[in-house]
């Protein structure tokens, strides 16, 4: 099962309904042919980047959740990616500014890395998984990349959408239509 690093509070916005896309730019291990969203459906693996509060639009004492004390991860949402796009147009990503939660000076930040402007847009369908996949960390989890090999998710593990079809596709036809 493949999954994807993401910031734990983004991972949290995703999981509450709060957003329905994730804008990447890439890691640092992505390599010459930049990030590309691989996956149909993957697995949301929560990163504790300390400084993530500072770069969402959430109020400064918003506490970044605790690390579970055994050490291992915890996974609550299966996402898959309905479709994608390459956004070029600044313009346009700053009109997407009521579908996320990132600052606007990050998402630029983003959007002009390595002289190439542009940012990865998925727009995706949430599932929260009926129990939590708890796993121990291994060494391959780590680095700044962003796709990951996980260990399978156990059969009895089931998952259900977190928004109704409808409110859904309503995002998804706003969306479309800043784009």
């Amino acid at each position: 099962m493949f999954g994807f690093k993401e910031w734990t509070l983004i991972c949290d916005a995703l999981g509450h309904g709060a957003q329905s896309i994730i804008l990447r730019k890439g890691g640092i291990a992505e390599g010459r042919a930049g990030f590309r969203f691989q996956h149909e459906e993957f697995l949301l693996f929560p990163t504790l980047f300390h400084e993530q509060v500072a770069k969402l639009r959430l109020p400064p004492a918003t506490p970044l959740p605790v690390p579970r004390p055994d050490g291992q991860h915890e996974i609550l949402y299966r996402i898959r990616v309905e479709w994608t796009a390459d956004v070029t147009d600044w313009e346009k990503v700053r009109a997407l500014a009521p579908f996320h939660l990132w600052q606007e000076s990050e998402i630029e930040k983003r959007f002009r890395q390595d002289g190439q402007p542009g940012v990865s847009l998925a727009f995706v369908r949430v599932a929260k998984l009926s129990a939590p996949f708890v796993f121990p960390d291994a060494p391959r989890f780590g680095g700044c990349r962003s796709w990951i090999t996980l260990p399978e998710l156990p059969a009895d593990i089931t998952a259900a959408h977190v928004l109704d079809t409808a409110t859904e596709r309503e995002r998804e036809r706003q969306i479309r239509a800043l784009l």
